[in-house]
């Protein structure tokens, strides 16, 4: 049994998320029938995240198993073939039969696009969050310092999936403006639900003055939902890098 690692990059618009669901049509769901229709026989897809619904992604990264002997440089435009325009795999490798595309990643990177104009651009409709007022980056840059390390994240996390514990470490978070667009990066070694998204609202909060970046730190602390900015749109998320390591195999996704 071969176990195949896939670089794919999607946008998520017409997608309930990545993870498999009874009624709605997601990512998950795509890549199974499409590698059911490449190998001849039923396959179990995992990801290395379950992205919101609307959420994109330049760069994520799947595994599966496989009894087909198909070389893995072929696999991407065999499976191309069979997905619609808007997901595509970049890349397949044979990996350890011990790589899990979530468990052994080890740093994940997702980047926020606000489009911080008077006017709205019809072309980025789902694919940033239009916020007319015009927003100081500065400041943008000192709240989102405040999230740089390891904390409790309780507070910039919704209500979802139960996880063991809510610690997270967030090892960079930047802020930067080319013209109307506003790019909020964001790399840490796991992402509650929604932590990315509400991480953002809090930093736009403290632009508005609704917030000061000296706050975060007890907001935080104080580990309170409502304390924090809300939970900024879907379409303006992107999964943009993720590193993995499990000690047998070890690459960037970027």
């Amino acid at each position: 049994m071969r176990n195949i690692a896939l670089v794919l990059t999607y946008e998520g618009s017409a997608y309930h998320g990545w993870q498999l669901q009874k009624k709605e049509v997601t990512i998950a769901q795509m890549m199974e029938r499409a590698a059911q229709m490449v190998v001849g026989h039923s396959v179990h897809m995992t990801g290395c995240g379950r992205t919101d619904a609307g959420v994109h992604a330049k760069r994520y990264v799947a595994n599966f198993k496989t009894t087909s002997a198909i070389p893995a440089e072929r696999l991407p435009y065999a499976l191309n073939t069979h997905l619609p325009s808007d997901i595509a795999v970049l890349s397949a490798m044979d990996v350890p039969e011990s790589f899990n595309a979530i468990g052994s990643c080890v740093r994940k990177e997702y980047t926020y696009l606000i489009y911080n104009a008077r006017i709205r651009d019809p072309f980025y409709v789902n694919r940033a969050w239009f916020y007319p007022s015009i927003l100081d980056e500065k400041i943008m840059q000192r709240a989102a310092s405040a999230f740089v390390g390891t904390h409790d994240f309780a507070a910039v996390r919704s209500v979802g999936t139960e996880v063991r514990s809510t610690v997270r470490t967030v090892y960079d978070f930047s802020v930067e403006r080319e013209e109307q667009k506003i790019y909020l990066r964001v790399s840490a070694n796991g992402f509650l639900y929604n932590m990315a998204r509400a991480m953002v609202g809090t930093v736009v909060y403290a632009a508005e003055g609704k917030l000061t970046p000296d706050q975060i730190p007890l907001i935080l602390d104080a580990g309170v939902r409502t304390a924090a900015g809300p939970t900024a749109p879907a379409g303006g998320l992107y999964m943009t890098h993720l590193w993995y390591d499990d000690g047998e195999v070890c690459f960037d996704v970027g």
